[in-house]
């Protein structure tokens, strides 16, 4: 089990790195001189690695129910002759449309990045993705009636100032002249943008995915399945659409064309390596992260996926050749720590443990300080004496 720990953990590091730095490799190679620019085909490829989730899904469930069969065999009077205690798998009773909303989401939120991708580093992209937590923390208070705890208030704050230190920087500090200052701010502008589409999908999906107990691989696919089709039938409508050049490199400055999509690929078919690295990526990350929330806990993969920026940030300076700028260490720094603040990965756990029991004469100061650093679960385990002191001031 700590073997296939380490095995999923370090699988969802590098396949969700390669899944933002196989999107911006094929961003960065010219065919005829001309960058490769279609954010809506990349999108497609992406859904089509979460599709792959849900071929998975029901393979492992085929086999699931191809083993039970085989234990549950009845003889020719009709008798059992080999049973197990394990019930029959069977599929979750709900409507799999259920997921098209998300799906929907899913299909404006990732367009939207990967325009923004085209338009900004990759790093800055990935860092800026984290404005997921203020906006997933304030649709759940109006969507979900949950109560945010102070701690959290703290970590979205940190966030917060990490985001707005990592897009500054990125435009007060370029010095390249070929790079269009106003391009880089829109590209900013619409990763943070999309993260509230992204908070969206994100609550909906917990309140779904909690009521109708579906697993989350075959949720992904489903998702996948119906963000793959509709994005393709949009491609026709958006074949006709003409927008500024900003947004598009195609000689006729169409919105997506993916013909002439087609004839880069052909030209340079290195394009073609990178789409498949987004979809393969994207198709292990999926399965990793699912594995990694199963196997241990919903907080690894936060940390996991902290330490994902982190790589991305590192390689893309010398593989896309991205300016270092040191002052964005504080903001990353401010990201991370912003992140596990809020998922009460850091200062919460500790301060329960090794503080709060210590505040047990003090009634008053330690509901204050419960309040602030979450429940009291984590104190009844470590000092269940302390704590029963606590409950009867």
């Amino acid at each position: 089990m700590v073997a296939f720990a380490v095995i999923i953990s370090v699988m969802m590091v590098i396949t969700g790195s390669l899944n933002t730095i196989c999107a911006k490799w094929a961003d960065s190679i010219k065919a005829d001189g001309v960058p490769f620019n279609h954010p809506f085909l990349q999108a497609t490829c992406m859904f089509f690695g979460e599709f792959l989730c849900l071929v998975v899904f029901f393979l492992v469930f085929g086999y699931k129910r191809y083993i039970w069969n085989r234990a549950n065999i009845q003889g020719e009077n009709g008798s059992i002759t080999e049973i197990t205690t394990e019930e029959k798998p069977t599929l979750p009773p709900f409507n799999p449309f259920l997921f098209f909303p998300p799906a929907l989401c899913d299909i404006l939120g990732t367009s939207i990045m990967y325009i923004g991708l085209n338009l900004t580093t990759a790093s800055s992209f990935q860092m800026l993705r984290g404005a997921v937590i203020i906006f997933t923390g304030l649709l759940s208070v109006g969507m979900l009636n949950a109560q945010i705890k102070p701690f959290k208030w703290f970590g979205m704050l940190f966030v917060m100032l990490g985001l707005v230190i990592v897009g500054v920087t990125d435009i007060y500090y370029d010095s390249n002249p070929l790079d269009d200052k106003n391009a880089i701010i829109t590209g900013n502008l619409l990763i943070v943008m999309a993260q509230i589409i992204v908070a969206i999908q994100m609550v909906y999906e917990q309140k779904y995915l909690t009521k109708y107990d579906v697993p989350a691989l075959f949720a992904v696919g489903l998702e996948g399945l119906f963000g793959m089709i509709t994005l393709s039938i949009l491609m026709v409508p958006f074949y006709y659409i003409h927008v500024p050049k900003t947004f598009s490199t195609n000689p006729e400055g169409r919105l997506e064309d993916v013909f002439y999509a087609w004839q880069e690929i052909k030209e340079e078919p290195t394009i073609a390596l990178a789409l498949l690295g987004t979809v393969i990526s994207i198709a292990f990350f999926n399965f990793a992260g699912v594995s990694v929330t199963k196997e241990l806990s919903a907080t690894t993969r936060m940390v996991l996926d902290s330490i994902r920026t982190l790589v991305i940030w590192v390689v893309s300076i010398p593989l896309f050749g991205e300016q270092f700028i040191a002052i964005q260490l504080s903001g990353f720094a401010m990201l991370i720590l912003g992140t596990l603040i809020y998922n009460d990965v850091l200062i919460g756990p500790w301060f329960r443990r090794n503080i709060l029991p210590n505040l047990s004469s003090h009634a008053t100061c330690a509901r204050f300080w419960l309040c602030i650093c979450g429940g009291d679960s984590e104190l009844i385990e470590y000092n269940q004496d302390d704590q029963e002191h606590l409950l009867e001031a």
